[in-house]
């Protein structure tokens, strides 16, 4: 099989995102399944080839290939995951060139991402059952989430011991085990500070999850889905016309601040971009905020 011929230099490049950049398993997960796709094409086509010798030809055919299957914004996902495979082989010596190196991504526009607006935030948090634990958790979840802008990954690792509540900070490990330090709102405290002394101290916490924040009722942490479900939950109840993640709460974090006048290097620090380019996506979310710019700053107004 052809992925036996892959499969020690695909182990050593997971090994290489893991430690030498650090990546998410999520992102490594990903990178995987687009060379994946790469085997799975060439076992199609009886083609036993190893990654030390595919060339620029075989490649190009691959992607002709799922340039029909997939779109734009995929297809140059994948050209991009795979560049960063092949890079690794010519950095650690095992072919001269990357195949891909000629190869160009199709051009794609900027997604812009979804966002909600302030009522609509308050309308599901508000939907939350209170009459229960579990919802008392919930709405301390969303509070904490929308409040710092925190990545659903962020929010399910934070630690008791991250809270610096006299300062008003937590501490958040974001991607790469990056971590930062993000003010967080008064709101925000007294919620997690009432969900811990009424709810959290009284669940028996199992081992390795002593210091975890926010438990299920087995006293383990919660995953990334159980976010997910709790969230598309409250927008059926409430009706929500959109599709929304735990991803939206961030985005609406960002825009909503923009919006009131908060500098962008701010909200740059705040989400943990290694890039002002990332946060810029914010100033195309709400292009009233460049106009206010020239009028509040323009030295002819």
């Amino acid at each position: 099989m052809i992925s036996k011929k892959w499969h020690n230099y695909i182990s050593d490049y997971q090994l290489f995102l893991k430690i030498e950049r650090g990546l998410s398993e999520n992102t490594i997960d990903g990178y995987s399944r687009d060379l994946k796709k790469l085997t799975s094409f060439l076992e199609s086509d009886d083609i036993m080839i190893s990654p030390t010798l595919i060339d620029e030809e075989l490649v190009q055919q691959f992607i002709y290939k799922i340039a029909k299957e997939v779109n734009p914004r995929s297809q140059a996902r994948i050209i991009s995951g795979l560049k960063s495979f092949f890079d690794y082989l010519v950095f650690e010596d095992y072919r001269k060139t990357n195949p891909l190196e000629l190869i160009e991504a199709p051009k794609i526009g900027r997604k812009l991402p979804d966002t909600l607006s302030e009522e609509e935030i308050n309308e599901l948090i508000n939907a939350i059952d209170l009459s229960h634990s579990q919802g008392e958790r919930n709405r301390t979840i969303l509070e904490t989430m929308y409040s710092c802008g925190l990545r659903v990954s962020e929010l399910i690792n934070l630690q008791v011991s991250d809270l610096f509540f006299d300062e008003g900070f937590i501490k958040v490990t974001g991607k790469g085990n990056k971590q930062r330090f993000v003010p967080i709102h008064y709101n925000a405290q007294k919620f997690i500070s009432s969900y811990i002394q009424l709810i959290r101290n009284h669940i028996t916490t199992k081992k390795g999850y002593e210091d975890t924040l926010f438990l299920n009722r087995r006293g383990k942490g919660l995953t990334r889905q159980m976010i997910f479900t709790i969230l598309k939950d409250l927008s059926i109840k409430i009706n929500l016309n959109k599709k929304i993640s735990p991803h939206t709460l961030r985005h609406s974090f960002a825009t909503h601040l923009l919006k009131n006048g908060a500098d962008l290097r701010a909200i740059q620090q705040m989400l943990g971009h290694e890039s002002i380019t990332t946060t810029e996506v914010y100033v195309h979310l709400d292009k009233s905020y460049l106009k206010d710019v020239v009028e509040t700053f323009h030295p002819r107004k």
